[in-house]
């Protein structure tokens, strides 16, 4: 399964901590700490065994909340306060005992800063390479002219051989129930179970030898002649046709630019790819 860098750039939120106080403690009011954060300018949150927590740091667990719809007030300032403090005490014991030093959690930190750094940079590269509405609206016609103006119910026998879908064919000319040979002989596990009903669909959600087979037939007619796929040997039956129903642009425009924004991602990664020397 190809990897794709996007969803951890766009797409997928940072996990959330669960911000509690401590057992039998009630939320901190916010408050302003005295001491001052040297390396932001700012007073930390807290101080912790000597230790100053940093302001930016509490912003930054905020920004995570409010991504999730949560207030900003001084309830989940509180909470947020608790909790990293919560960690500072963890973080403390953690490196007395050596865990910090560990090689599987050295590697573990080195993944997860290449991550974060990684994901700033896709970020602020789609920021500065936006998906424009005309891309947007380019690609929606093509799908469109694809997708075509019309929807086919079919159903379908899928065999390993030629002389298997022969046989199937000879089959139905004799009489036999489309139905049952897909049920018993079809190696499509999401369709035989249902006589072979692949449900209504537009012909660009097959294969192309497939779909053009398909809008060939009369209502009710089978193919006679197997056609071939990557998949293997089709009969194909067409039950019904109506007219088509496509989205609206706005129904699909937020897909059709992570789409977008995927790709001009792909294609950054496949230049920058060509350009580095791999050994």
């Amino acid at each position: 399964m190809k990897m794709r860098i996007l969803a951890a750039a766009l797409v997928a939120a940072p996990t959330l901590v669960s911000a509690q106080a401590l057992p039998g403690k009630e939320p901190a009011r916010r408050e302003a700490a005295p001491k001052k954060d040297a390396a932001r300018g700012a007073p930390p949150v807290a101080t912790v065994n000597g230790v100053p927590v940093p302001r930016a740091r509490a912003e930054a667990l905020l920004n995570q909340q409010r991504q999730r719809g949560a207030p900003d007030n001084d309830q989940i300032r509180a909470q947020i306060r608790e909790e990293l403090v919560n960690r500072e005490v963890l973080m403390q014991e953690a490196q007395r005992a050596g865990i910090a030093r560990s090689p599987d959690v050295t590697a573990q930190l080195d993944l997860a800063r290449q991550e974060i750094v990684i994901s700033a940079y896709l970020r602020d590269y789609v920021r500065r390479n936006p998906v424009s509405d005309a891309d947007v609206q380019k690609e929606y016609d093509r799908v469109k002219a694809e997708q075509g103006d019309k929807e086919y119910r079919a159903r379908h026998i899928l065999v390993e051989t030629e002389d298997q879908a022969k046989q199937m064919v000879a089959e139905l000319k004799k009489g036999g129930k489309f139905e049952e040979l897909a049920a018993k002989n079809s190696k499509d596990p999401g369709s035989k179970d249902r006589g072979g009903d692949l449900d209504w669909h537009g012909p660009s959600d097959f294969d192309r030898t497939f779909s053009d087979a398909m809008m060939k037939l009369e209502k009710g007619k089978f193919t006679e002649t197997p056609v071939r796929t990557r998949f293997g040997f089709h009969i194909i039956q067409l039950d019904d046709v109506r007219a088509g129903r496509f989205p609206s642009l706005a129904e699909v425009k937020p897909r059709i630019q992570q789409q977008l924004a995927q790709a001009k991602i792909d294609e950054l990664v496949k230049s920058l790819r060509g350009k580095a020397k791999v050994e």
